[in-house]
């Protein structure tokens, strides 16, 4: 069946621009939790990385959501969602590009477009071009959500660092329509093959190894009373030389995989489907659509695929000195005007390229800056 899969996302004014496109700013806003600030320290008690959307523009701010809450909000906007053919696994690709065969046999097709959509471990994207890479990374993390009680960092993503070998953080995430209960997401990092030796380890070692790292959150962990709450998840960095071939194209993690370090997954794959949109409506043809959507898109999520492969060793490894100089290097970094600016693109997801930015619209802007201004109940 179609549904959410994980606990919760940070929307940076990417994608609440492609919401407001869509009509579904308000509705977002309804349910999620406007983060003004990304805050990181060391066990220490050390600032590792402190940053505030503000500085870059007063009227930015992100919207942590849970996964289920703008699944719901998508779905409801889109009156043929139960259209959807659900239980059909795709395993090949015609030639043509035009039909689909999954793994029954079974051939679906032709189609004048086919969106390949299915995540960052996706096999179909084989049938475009050669990769210049495809790896997993080696880390990955545990999430789940635990009821906001009264944490009091409710406008900030917080995180907290044992060098790059532990990682811990909580996001607040807002309410869903089905559950009006306000809620935070929790992660914490751990490499993959690590897994069984967690497991093996039991839940109280965890527990009071999570609690010496963030003493401030042992009452938020002592709702995790049974493992199987924490959703297990791995990432993948895939870079591909093209992502079309008319009729075929690729959106999201299928296109541009990356680690979730920089918090830019589902703005990435909104801002595709903006971008699919604008090129389908504004060319004549499809191969000229495609062309166009792949050019305007890969110069935007080109950078964070770099910077998202080169900052994950600085907070998911076992690279101490690569910790020590980020703990000693980020905070002076983001007070020098140059840095301090690109550093607030790459988090509010609005750097283009190595120079550039993404000019968000100045009416897109205000009624951001409105919308948060609104108390919150």
């Amino acid at each position: 069946m179609l549904g959410p899969i994980g606990a919760g996302i940070l929307l940076q004014p990417t994608g609440l621009w492609v919401l407001w496109q869509m009509g579904l700013l308000g509705e977002a806003l309804k349910y999620g939790a406007p983060v003004r600030r990304l805050f990181g320290d060391a066990a220490t008690g050390r600032p590792v990385m402190d940053m505030e959307y503000a500085a870059l523009d007063p009227r930015l701010a992100g919207l942590g959501m849970q996964r289920g809450a703008l699944f719901q909000l998508l779905k409801s906007a889109w009156p043929d969602a139960g259209k959807v053919l659900c239980g059909h696994d795709i395993t090949s690709i015609s030639d043509d590009g035009r039909h689909l065969t999954d793994d029954t046999g079974r051939r679906h097709g032709p189609y004048d477009l086919v969106v390949i959509a299915n995540g960052s471990a996706s096999k179909l994207r084989d049938v475009l071009a050669p990769h210049r890479l495809n790896r997993p990374y080696p880390w990955g993390a545990l999430w789940c959500l635990l009821p906001q009680g009264d944490w009091p960092h409710v406008a900030d993503l917080r995180q907290r660092y044992r060098a790059a070998r532990r990682m811990m953080g909580l996001l607040p995430v807002g309410s869903r329509p089905d559950n009006p209960e306000r809620q935070l997401s929790f992660f914490w990092s751990l490499p993959t093959a690590g897994i069984a030796e967690w497991q093996e380890r039991g839940l109280a070692a965890w527990h009071a190894e999570a609690v010496a790292l963030w003493p401030e959150a042992a009452p938020l962990l002592a709702h995790i009373t049974d493992a199987g709450t924490l959703m297990q998840a791995s990432y993948r960095d895939a870079v591909l030389k093209s992502w079309q071939r008319a009729p075929v194209v690729l959106i999201g993690d299928a296109a541009h995989a990356m680690s979730p370090q920089l918090g830019q997954g589902v703005n990435m794959a909104l801002m595709d489907a903006m971008a699919l949109r604008d090129a389908l409506r504004a060319e004549p043809d499809l191969a000229g659509a495609l062309t166009r959507y792949e050019r305007e898109r890969q110069a935007h999520a080109r950078i964070y695929q770099f910077w998202s492969r080169w900052l994950t060793p600085l907070f998911q490894s076992e690279r101490d000195m690569a910790a020590w100089l980020r703990d000693l290097t980020f905070i002076p970094m983001a007070r020098l005007p140059v840095s301090r600016g690109q550093m607030l693109r790459v988090l509010t997801g609005t750097q283009k390229g190595w120079f550039g930015k993404l000019r968000l619209p100045e009416d897109f802007l205000d009624a951001l800056g409105a919308a948060f201004e609104t108390p919150r109940p």
